[in-house]
């Protein structure tokens, strides 16, 4: 059985949008969608889990879609729903979240602590979901990005777009140096920035051979060239590491800033 794409509903505007984009999604790749809308303690269960299955139902006619009013702390139940589910969508920004946030308290706990793919549904109606913006993943150096990069080909396939591919480094200062020759001392045994974006790539372009891909090496900060290279599109991927130490992800500047600033949607992939 396929494993069902799990949204969090509150009532809030953010959570329709995200229940829009995963009703979207879920006729995309052909999943079941699960709505999930949770309570504090025995209040009365309101009517944002109605309201959700009707505007999913309207969206994602060829999809089965379910609901379920969980009870307890939001992230943890969350969290909890998200297990075994091909994705978790959450809006922006929650009811219940201070006023001026850029992302909800809520959603940022839920990124963190996921054992899946978390999408945050961010950037206006208008702006995504067009299917001509494609597809952007960012790729650090090591390991780091082996789900993150076949997650976001897989979503570059089922929209028939391309996948910008982007890795930003630093040079040691006062080190003259491009992207395909690094030259700064006691670094040989590193490869060069141009190759570790290849290699990062070289399996899923085997594997998904339709998808075209542009390739950005650049030096320069990440945050600023995945923000630049996600304006338009309609989807940036990252990934983040899991920590030795306590469950969870290492959700470093990088991810916080995509989760905070990016103008589309981010799906935020944990590292096997």
């Amino acid at each position: 059985m396929a494993k069902p794409l799990v949204v969090g509903v509150d009532g809030s505007e953010a959570s329709l949008d995200a229940v829009d984009w995963a009703a979207d999604e879920a006729v995309r790749h052909g999943l079941p969608l699960r709505l999930v809308h949770v309570v504090a303690g025995e209040q009365d269960v309101p009517e944002p889990l109605g309201t959700a299955m009707e505007r999913a139902g309207r969206h994602a006619r060829a999809a089965p879609v379910s609901g379920e009013v969980l009870r307890g702390d939001p992230a943890t139940a969350l969290t909890g729903a998200g297990r075994d589910a091909f994705a978790l969508v959450l809006g922006s920004r929650g009811l219940g979240d201070w006023e001026g946030m850029l992302l909800g308290s809520v959603g940022l706990a839920v990124a963190a602590r996921a054992d899946c793919p978390v999408v945050v549904v961010r950037g206006g109606a208008g702006l995504r979901g067009t299917g001509s913006g494609g597809v952007v993943v960012g790729v650090e150096a090591g390991q780091g990005s082996g789900r993150a990069v076949a997650f976001a080909f897989r979503e570059a396939q089922v929209r028939h777009s391309g996948l910008v591919a982007v890795h930003a480094w630093t040079a040691p200062r006062d080190a003259h140096t491009t992207a395909q020759a690094p030259s700064w001392p006691l670094e040989a045994h590193r490869r060069a920035p141009a190759q570790v974006l290849d290699d990062a790539l070289r399996e899923m372009t085997e594997r998904y051979p339709d998808v075209p891909v542009t390739r950005r090496v650049t030096e320069g900060p990440a945050r600023r060239e995945l923000l630049d290279a996600a304006s338009g599109a309609d989807l940036l991927v990252v990934g983040a590491p899991r920590r030795h130490t306590h469950p969870g992800l290492q959700l470093g500047l990088i991810s916080h800033a995509m989760l905070h600033h990016a103008p589309c949607p981010v799906a935020v992939v944990p590292q096997a």
